[in-house]
């Protein structure tokens, strides 16, 4: 059986990392069976990043390398009624969500305002975890953002650019169905990856408020999220 290693559930989501959750979400979607493992240290992952996902003899990296393989090797539908056009659509909201995960990381980690609630949001729902773990982490963290560049960012600066591809999808999708139809595409699935994370997300930052703002947003997201529940 297909078996998911990805970060640990939150705030009703089967995983508080949107690249996951989205693996997560098209696996649903398509109907595959699979187990769900939960882990917090990804140093032995491929690349050391999570999710990842082993397949009988392969373990395969990354969520779009996940979701070709998927597709390629059971035959998966999902995709092949879109566009040339609406493939190339898909890359590029692909890429923007890319840009939207700095900022939501950012959001946890380094903005002082929410770092607190999160950490404890995090300790209550997950008792093994301790204090000096998340400290680690956030330290790591904060190495990341200052390289990737969104640590140099004041946190307003920041938000705006995080809203700035929020607003993008919120003019993408339409007020019902998804992002190229009626029916989900593996788009969606990543989608619902970052805007559930978002959505669903116990503390008020400013990209929760764009979101709760944009009734369309948040149909899309809750229309997958009760498709498999």
């Amino acid at each position: 059986m297909l078996t998911l290693f990805s970060y640990p559930d939150l705030s009703g989501v089967a995983d508080n990392n949107p690249y996951g959750l989205k693996v997560y979400a098209f696996l649903k979607l398509c109907n595959l069976a699979f187990r769900h493992e939960h882990i917090f240290d990804a140093s032995k992952a491929p690349r050391g990043q999570l999710p990842y996902l082993v397949d009988g003899d392969e373990i395969i990296g990354d969520s779009d390398a996940i979701i070709a393989h998927l597709i390629e090797k059971y035959s998966l539908t999902i995709d092949d009624g879109l566009t040339s056009s609406q493939r190339d659509t898909h890359l590029l909201v692909r890429r923007m969500l890319d840009d939207l995960y700095w900022v939501m990381s950012f959001s946890r980690w380094k903005d002082e305002r929410f770092w607190p609630l999160f950490r404890d949001l995090i300790l209550r729902s997950h008792p093994g975890v301790t204090p000096d773990t998340l400290e680690k982490a956030r330290e790591f963290n904060f190495k990341r953002y200052y390289y990737q560049g969104i640590g140099r960012y004041e946190p307003n600066a920041a938000y705006a650019r995080g809203i700035a591809d929020l607003r993008v999808l919120a003019n993408l999708l339409p007020r019902s169905g998804f992002l190229f139809g009626e029916k989900p595409s593996s788009a969606d699935a990543g989608i619902y990856g970052f805007v559930a994370n978002i959505y669903f997300y116990e503390i008020d930052t400013p990209l929760k408020e764009f979101v709760i703002s944009h009734a369309n947003l948040v149909a899309h997201c809750r229309s997958i999220h009760t498709a498999f529940k």
